[in-house]
C-alpha cells in the first residue's frame, strides 16, 4: 500500500499529497446543511405538539415530520451536539420526572446566532435559485 503525505499549511490548511486541493474546514463550519437546517427550523417553528417540547425525542419526531422520512436519533443528537458547539442552539436539563425514572430530559433553544445563519442559508439558497425554472428544456 503506498503511504500517504499529508503536509500542513498554517494558511490554507491541510494539504493531502493524493489530492491537489486544500481544505479550508474553518469556512466549511459556517455552512448548514440541509439536515441542521432541518434540525434549527423544528427549534423555530415546530408544526406538531410534541414539537414544541424542545428536547431530543420531540425535535426527531418534528424533522421526521418535515422531512417525511426515518431518522435516527443519533443523526438528530450528534446534530445538535454540533450547533451548540457552533453556538447556534443551547441546551439546558430539566427537572427529572417519574415517568422517565427521576431522569432529566434535555431541552433545546435556537439562540439568535442560530437564526441567523437560518436567514443566510435560505438567502444563499434563494440566491441559488434566482432564475432557474424546471424542468430545464433539453433535459429529459
Amino acid at each position: 500500500m503506498a503511504s500517504i503525505t499529508t503536509t500542513s499549511a498554517s494558511t490554507f490548511g491541510s494539504v493531502d499529497a493524493r489530492w491537489p486541493f486544500v481544505y479550508n474546514a474553518g469556512n466549511l463550519a459556517e455552512h448548514l446543511g440541509i439536515f441542521e437546517q432541518a434540525v434549527l427550523i423544528a427549534l423555530v417553528r415546530p408544526q406538531t405538539e410534541l414539537g414544541k417540547e424542545g428536547y431530543g425525542r420531540a425535535i426527531l419526531k418534528e424533522v421526521e415530520h418535515r422531512l417525511q422520512r426515518s431518522v435516527a436519533a443519533g443523526a438528530i443528537y450528534s446534530t445538535l451536539d454540533r450547533l451548540e458547539a457552533k453556538g447556534l442552539v443551547r441546551s439546558e436539563l430539566g427537572p427529572g420526572t417519574p415517568v422517565r425514572g427521576g431522569r432529566p430530559k434535555r431541552h433545546y433553544r435556537i439562540q439568535p446566532a442560530g437564526l441567523r445563519a437560518l436567514n443566510a442559508a435560505r438567502e444563499a439558497t434563494d440566491k441559488l435559485w434566482t432564475g432557474i425554472r424546471l424542468p430545464v428544456k433539453g433535459v429529459s
